[in-house]
């Protein structure tokens, strides 16, 4: 397959590079500042998401579209620039005529309780609560898109730098529940955070729904 993947040099969106690449799908690497790559499936694109227009005809012919786009947690105006650079990416991928889009959303959406969401709770850190809740509200725009063939996935609550399990292919997989361990953690590492979304990419299980995955 040929897949765009947006974000890819941050965490998430190397990774998706990386995991791509090794399956040998022929990969486009979509960032504002691009990195070089190595793989020989790999190219790269310069690209601003905000510019519909032209980033359409940077979609054009890809069978998929992973979007990882984050516009950076330290962002002070996050909230607002993560829901209109969503809300483009959508609409370009739209007009590019790509009919599959996966988001890489956030955990913060995830239920822990009836009608509770983990960004709702005391012990939610503060300091990532406005790209968390941008990322809830976006999810409750999307699910308001009836022509792509879309799927938002939620990470597990721990999902970063720190977990270093590795790539391991292990994972089960949820709806809007977060997946727990026999010690009730929500882990998953990125590596296998990029399996769980190229196995969804090469056999789409999640049609316009959100899903997760944890160990």
């Amino acid at each position: 397959m040929k897949i765009a993947v947006i974000g890819a040099t941050g965490f998430v969106g190397a990774a998706l590079v990386n995991e791509f690449a090794n399956r040998n799908h022929k990969v486009t690497a979509i960032a504002r500042n691009p990195k070089a790559q190595t793989a020989e499936n790999v190219t790269t694109a310069a690209a601003d998401v905000y510019d519909t227009a032209a980033f359409a005809d940077v979609l054009k012919g890809h069978d998929v579209v992973v979007s990882a786009f984050n516009p950076g947690w330290t962002n002070p105006n996050i909230y607002d620039d993560f829901i209109a650079g969503a809300k483009a990416i959508q609409l370009a991928v739209k007009d590019a005529g790509v009919n599959r889009l996966i988001v890489i959303g956030g955990a913060g959406s995830l239920f822990v309780a009836p009608g509770v969401q983990a960004v709702d709770t005391p012990d939610f850190p503060k300091e990532y609560y406005p790209g968390a809740s941008a990322a809830r509200d976006y999810l409750n725009i999307i699910k308001e898109e009836k022509e792509l063939d879309w799927a938002f996935f939620s990470p597990a609550f721990e999902m970063h730098q720190g977990i270093t399990t590795g790539r391991t292919g292990n994972y089960r997989l949820g709806l809007d529940n977060p997946v727990f361990n026999d010690e009730q953690r929500s882990i998953l590492s990125v590596e296998d955070l990029a399996i769980v979304i190229a196995d969804e990419a090469e056999n789409p299980k999640h049609h316009q729904q959100r899903f997760t995955a944890a160990y």
